[in-house]
């Protein structure tokens, strides 16, 4: 979508130091970044200090590594912008033409606008995020049964395929489908299209090679979903955003609606995924919050341990400006690391944040300033978690990982760090065929108080027979499918 997007003027460039394009570069994605990326931030941290050149894919880009300076970046719009359009290199043609993250940040949609642009976009979305946000209202009542009655759902298919006790792959069983129904069931689509949307996702979030066919057919879906839903409104996502802004077009509520399927799925499910992995891994701190049944606090922990995103979308600076030991040029594109930020924040703060018991909303899985997740998204998607998790700790007495942590296959890459699989030998609680406390996982806590901080225990799912079923009928073929062919 290059074509007839206009570019920003751009300053010469500054004196006092070297540009981006002039400095030796390493490349950030190697091997050693795939196994070990907090060594390679380490690294980088002590050769240049809290801003270090680096190569993203055969393009030069500054990777901003320190709390202090990662915050400034997130927080200061008037420097630090987040349309393509200021991105120099870009608008001067230098870019190689397949690069392929370039695709993803060429779209016109909320996450990529600036100034009153995003304030008006935001604000739409949060509009009609609100219903869901709320867990007394009937949509949020409603959307909050459903997630927990999926996740039954999901562990009673493990408990009929693997018995009471067995092997289950929590990332691909459990975590991945879960987040594909919820994405379903809020977006309010029909059984139809909500078929192709989970399939071609699917296929999408695993980066295959059909990945780029399913992501334009994902987009049509989601701009079909748009004009269905315009014709047929009903209480969903989808056509409570037409509700907030009536102008916009089926296509560009099809490209806001695919983001955000994007993010729910994988940003969420990854931090479903590195809650468990910390518990089962034996992160003190995670285990202590849970012990205490603060879930919520578990989840927290967690994200300050092991993001989700290990760094951030790419700001472009507006002007030049100093940051750590260089002077940016304006036009230059930065990624904020919230992977190195957490672990610069843990080095020098880890007796206040990590060995308390005080809740600690530090981290930057939300992001922060004025593109941090909305407010009804960010508790939106905390529900999600906590419930995912927390269902997880009710019906498991017993798991634990059938790999050591250090040997586990991570998926790894510019934006995103998330586990391919989360392999673990399970035993459910002895009490339970669909529900139970599993108060064996840490040291006799209580997992029962934290459901209940999660809102789900006890809870009896409004969630219609038929939706259900269909959608779980599809993805017992989707993975009976991939048993057959591995």
């Amino acid at each position: 979508m290059r074509v007839g997007m206009e570019t920003h003027p751009f300053a010469a460039a500054p004196t006092g130091g070297p540009g981006l394009e002039s400095l030796p570069v390493e490349p950030l994605l190697t091997s050693e970044f795939d196994g070990d990326p907090g060594s390679v931030y380490e690294r980088l941290r002590s050769t240049y200090g809290p801003v270090a050149p680096v190569g993203l894919m055969g393009v030069p880009a500054w990777l901003v590594l320190d709390y202090r300076e990662v915050l400034e970046v997130l927080r200061n719009e008037s420097v630090w912008r987040r349309d393509v359009r200021h991105w120099r290199a870009r608008a001067e043609g230098r870019l190689p033409q397949d690069w392929p993250l370039l695709a993803g940040y060429e779209v016109r949609q909320t996450m990529f606008f600036d100034d009153e642009e995003h304030r008006h976009a935001r604000l739409s979305y949060h509009s009609a995020m609100r219903p869901f946000q709320d867990g007394h209202s009937p949509e949020g009542w409603e959307l909050r049964a459903a997630v927990a009655h999926y996740a039954d759902e999901l562990i009673a298919m493990l408990a009929a395929e693997s018995g009471t006790t067995g092997f289950a792959d929590l990332a691909a069983q459990y975590t991945r489908p879960l987040l594909l129904m919820v994405t379903t069931k809020l977006f309010g689509c029909p059984v139809e299209l909500g078929d192709e949307m989970v399939m071609d996702l699917w296929r999408m979030l695993d980066g295959g090679p059909d990945a780029g066919p399913a992501t334009g057919r994902a987009l049509g879906a989601m701009t079909r979903l748009a004009a269905h839903r315009r014709s047929r409104p009903g209480e969903d996502l989808t056509s409570y955003m037409l509700l907030a802004d009536p102008s916009l077009s089926d296509e560009q509520l099809g490209r806001e609606l695919f983001m955000n399927a994007v993010y729910l799925n994988d940003i969420t499910g990854n931090m479903v995924c590195n809650t468990l992995l910390e518990v089962l891994r034996g992160n003190a701190t995670v285990r202590r919050s849970l012990s205490n049944g603060q879930l919520g606090e578990t989840v927290n922990r967690a994200a300050l341990a092991n993001p989700p995103t290990a760094n951030l979308c790419f700001r472009f600076a507006a002007r030049d400006v100093r940051l750590g030991n260089f002077l940016i040029r304006a036009g230059d594109i930065v990624s904020p690391s919230v992977a190195a930020a957490h672990q610069d924040l843990l080095k020098i703060g880890s007796s206040h944040l990590v060995d308390s018991a005080v809740s600690t909303r530090a981290h930057l899985a939300w992001g922060a300033g004025p593109h941090q997740c909305p407010s009804a998204a960010r508790e939106l998607a905390g529900t999600i978690v906590t419930t995912a998790v927390g269902r997880i700790f009710e019906h498991f007495g017993r798991a634990e990982l059938t790999l050591p942590p250090d040997q586990l296959p991570w998926r790894s890459g510019p934006v995103v760090r998330g586990l391919k699989l989360l392999p673990v030998r399970y035993e459910l609680a002895g009490h339970s065929s669909v529900r139970g406390v599993g108060e064996r996982w840490v040291d006799g806590a209580g997992a029962s108080a934290a459901s209940a901080e999660a809102g789900v225990a006890g809870v009896e799912p409004g969630v219609r027979q038929e939706e259900s079923s269909g959608l779980l009928g599809l993805l017992r073929r989707m993975m009976s499918g991939r048993r057959r062919s591995g």
